[in-house]
């Protein structure tokens, strides 16, 4: 898909990263979920299915009980998920109201997308939630997602997770917010001369070696679980954007067909 066909898209999937709803000193970002739900609420009054998967539950949970250290036993983040993801959905709720406009919560582990009785009920929910003109806010289930042996239930990361839901959906585009603007050719932390790729067609080992590793402390993904998630949409032909969060208004130049981030598509 070229940048002039994403002026005719009607179904984007929107993932956010933890990094880009939390402040610093592990603060909740008002402002920033704010515009997220200003801009996807305009989008789906202009006529836009949007479905949005949001990171956070651990972030925002940690937040809330004010732990500075994210916990090395699973029991401990699965509490923190329980009561973060709670409070994520609140605030979501709280701000789409203000643009008047529903929201629903779908929770998934990666089983449900395994066994096919279960992903046509999870496509159904979706799809049903989008016809009714609810934005869908789809996460992970933290609180009970464990990988046992013969019994994976974790997607591992949103980046995945969105991947798939974009697949499971057949959306015409998914567009991961992140703190970086999108794909360079090196560190751009680290080299002044980093120079910001436009498109990818393929994900090559030579892409795969520009990945770095993960944002903050209850991060899970970084620009390699990116790549991965553009290499799940690239198999299924369809397009991907990796684009900054900072200015989540950045989603009406992007359907306008404008230059921004990095274009994953096969044309």
């Amino acid at each position: 898909m070229s940048r002039e066909k994403l002026k005719s898209l009607k179904r984007i999937v929107i993932k956010i990263g933890t990094n880009s709803i939390m402040r610093p000193g592990q603060q909740v970002d008002f402002r920033k979920l704010d515009r997220i739900a200003f801009v996807c609420s305009s989008l789906q009054q202009e006529g836009y299915e949007v479905i949005l998967v949001s990171s956070g539950a651990v972030g925002v949970g940690a937040a809330m009980l004010k732990v500075s250290d994210y916990p090395k036993e699973i029991s401990e983040q699965q509490a923190l998920a329980s009561v973060g993801q709670g409070a994520l959905m609140n605030l979501y709720s709280r701000f789409f109201r203000a643009y008047q406009q529903f929201v629903g919560q779908i929770l998934i582990t990666r089983d449900v997308v395994d066994f096919p009785s279960s992903k046509y009920n999870c496509q159904t929910a979706i799809n049903t939630l989008l016809k009714k003109g609810i934005i869908p806010i789809i996460n992970e289930n933290d609180a009970i997602s464990v990988d046992e042996m013969n019994h994976q239930t974790k997607f591992g990361d949103n980046d995945t997770l969105s991947a798939i839901v974009a697949r499971l959906i057949e959306a015409d585009l998914l567009v991961i917010m992140s703190d970086v603007d999108g794909l360079y050719d090196k560190n751009p932390k680290l080299h002044s001369d980093a120079e910001l790729l436009d498109h990818i067609s393929a994900i090559t080992p030579e892409v795969l070696a520009m990945a770095g590793g993960s944002g903050s402390t209850f991060a899970t993904g970084g620009m390699e679980t990116k790549l991965r998630a553009a290499e799940l949409i690239l198999a299924n032909q369809q397009a991907m954007i990796i684009t900054s969060a900072a200015d989540p208004t950045v989603l009406f130049d992007i359907v306008a067909g404008e230059k921004v981030g990095t274009l994953f598509s096969q044309v």
